[in-house]
């Protein structure tokens, strides 16, 4: 355990290159009788403390108190980690990870060139990228492509996250007839889906269970939402026929917006 602990750790200095990286604590545990998707088993936990709080201790002294100030990790906001189970081998292992700092290009360094991981392919990463692929053909692609204004992408998105929401299994047949329906946006979503694939080096099923957990992660950063210069912003929720675009004699643009009641 101390010999590998060793090497590992010589592993991770060898992988914390780029200058934004920062030093600290590095940490290798076992664990025996963990419980994992309702069976025991043994782990390992990998773990790498980057920052340290400030705690303060209080002791009574005669008719008061004293306090010191110490330096030490905060055990609600780990830095790094990385739980290994013991099950799956022939896989590779179950890994349960976390990452809470390095946002930047400097990220992966801790799940691609230390660990050496990749996402487990189940109904969640089926899901999740689905839902990836789909809003990047959307914002992305479609518009390069065809003349879809905002208002119709945000219709696009709505729809699609609808459907998530409503199925509990997901066919790509039948998630295009529903949600693209026109046959030339079809053709490109396919064509676009191939490239993503092949770009990341993944392959999305075409018919999987859908995660809950997933959609509901992917929901936050599907608002649709239309931004009129710096004077407004237009949230969209529903139904697209509600919501007219055009411009006037002077040559302004507009959208023209209809509704039953105000909230």
């Amino acid at each position: 355990m101390h010999e590998q602990s060793v090497n590992l750790a010589k592993h991770l200095y060898n992988q914390s290159t780029h200058p934004k990286i920062k030093g600290g604590e590095f940490y290798v545990v076992y664990f025996k009788d963990t419980a994992f998707n309702g069976e025991r088993m043994d782990a390992v936990g990998l773990f790498k403390s980057e920052n340290k709080d400030t705690f303060l201790k209080v002791y009574p002294k005669e008719e008061g108190f004293q306090i010191e100030s110490e330096q030490g990790i905060n055990i609600n906001k780990l830095d790094k980690g990385c739980i290994i189970f013991k099950t799956e081998k022939e896989n590779g292992y179950i890994v349960s990870i976390v990452d809470n700092t390095n946002k930047g290009a400097e990220a992966h360094y801790w799940t691609d060139d230390f660990l050496h991981i990749r996402q487990r392919q189940d109904k969640y990463f089926n899901t999740e990228n689905t839902l990836s692929l789909y809003k990047d053909y959307i914002v992305k692609q479609l518009p390069e492509e065809y003349n879809v204004t905002k208002a119709d992408q945000a219709d696009f998105l709505n729809r699609s996250i609808k459907f998530f929401k409503e199925k509990e299994n997901f066919e790509i047949e039948e998630f295009k007839n529903e949600v693209l329906e026109y046959p030339e946006y079809i053709e490109g979503f396919n064509k676009y889906k191939e490239q993503y694939e092949k770009e990341r080096d993944i392959e999305i099923a075409d018919s999987f269970t859908i995660s809950d957990a997933a959609v509901k992660r992917q929901n936050r950063s599907y608002k649709s939402v239309l931004k009129l210069d710096k004077n407004f912003h237009i949230y969209i929720h529903g139904n697209r026929e509600l919501i007219e675009q055009g411009v006037d004699e002077k040559g302004r643009k507009f959208y023209k917006i209809y509704y039953e009641e105000e909230a």
